[in-house]
């Protein structure tokens, strides 16, 4: 047994006599008594990861998977800490058992209190509050811890598929209420453009009627302008009244027989029904002058 040796950069070597603890030795060239003292352990006192899969079951009896990363270190390299480090385990295999066993029963007991559909949304919260326990404990064996990532959360294969169900009703029912909106929206639209449209059409037909109707105004005014006219030039002439009112007559009969759509014209062509017909053209006439009306 050689009485030199080498610690490595990074960690420390922890030296027993005869089992019990002596001293620690640095990185770089050490010495040791032979037969009597012996490298007990070689602490890291770098970071170190591990990796770690438990499960847990929610307030609703639903099973939840974590994979989760453990990122550690001992506190510092001062005596004390290595000590601790080097003999609180008997071996780094029963340390990791312990840290598994740490996390996993407050994370447990953490997810216990909630339900299976809120677990997914806490992953912070569960981070929290596995760290504000473990830190505590990690401390007790020589160690701080540095991060605790959850990196996975799984659920059973049944509670997967009923999740991925609820998620898709509920993206259906956002889709057809949107839908609804959308077609309430162009409804509304449509029965604005019809209602515009309609108001639009009955003031143009207004209009339209109100021109309509002094046109004919004007027509009738115009007609009647030329019959009086008419009946100046007879008069003047000397000529009677009734002659103008049987051209009159007679030209309507002409005008009903060329444009009209019938094939039979029914005339009363006694002499009682012809003058019954100029005198009710000459009242007609009588009745629409001026000085007539003024002087009745």
């Amino acid at each position: 047994m050689f009485p030199l040796f080498s610690v490595k950069q990074g960690t420390v070597a922890v030296i027993t006599t005869y089992g019990k603890y002596s001293r620690l030795v640095r990185p770089g060239l050490g010495f040791r008594i032979p037969f009597a003292q012996k490298i007990h352990s070689r602490v890291s006192v770098q970071h170190q990861s591990m990796e770690l899969s438990f499960q847990a079951i929610t307030q609703d009896q639903a099973n939840v998977y974590f994979k989760a990363m453990l990122l550690y270190s001992t506190i510092n390299d001062d005596e004390e800490s290595v000590k601790k480090v080097a003999f609180k385990f008997i071996n780094k295999e029963s340390l990791t058992i312990a840290l598994v066993r740490t996390v996993e029963a407050i994370t447990r007991g953490y997810v216990a209190t909630q339900r299976q559909a809120e677990i997914l949304g806490l992953r912070a919260e569960i981070v929290a509050e596995a760290k504000r326990h473990l830190d505590d404990t990690l401390a007790d064996w020589g160690y701080h811890l540095i991060d605790l990532q959850l990196n996975d959360i799984t659920f059973d294969e049944v509670i997967t598929r009923s999740m991925a169900t609820v998620v898709a009703s509920a993206n259906l029912r956002a889709a057809a209420v949107n839908e609804g909106e959308a077609v309430l929206i162009r409804e509304t639209k449509a029965a604005e453009a019809r209602g515009a449209a309609i108001r639009i059409t009955s003031e143009a037909e207004a209009i339209a009627s109100q021109k309509r109707g002094q046109g004919v105004r004007m027509f009738r005014t115009e007609v009647a302008a030329g019959l009086a006219e008419a009946s100046r030039t007879v008069e003047q002439s000397g000529a009677s009244e009734a002659l103008v009112l049987f051209a009159m007559w007679t030209e309507t009969i002409r005008d009903a027989a060329e444009h009209g759509h019938g094939n039979v014209i029914f005339l009363d062509g006694s002499i009682d029904g012809m003058d019954h017909s100029l005198l009710r053209l000459i009242a007609m006439n009588q009745a629409a002058k001026p000085e007539h009306i003024a002087t009745t």
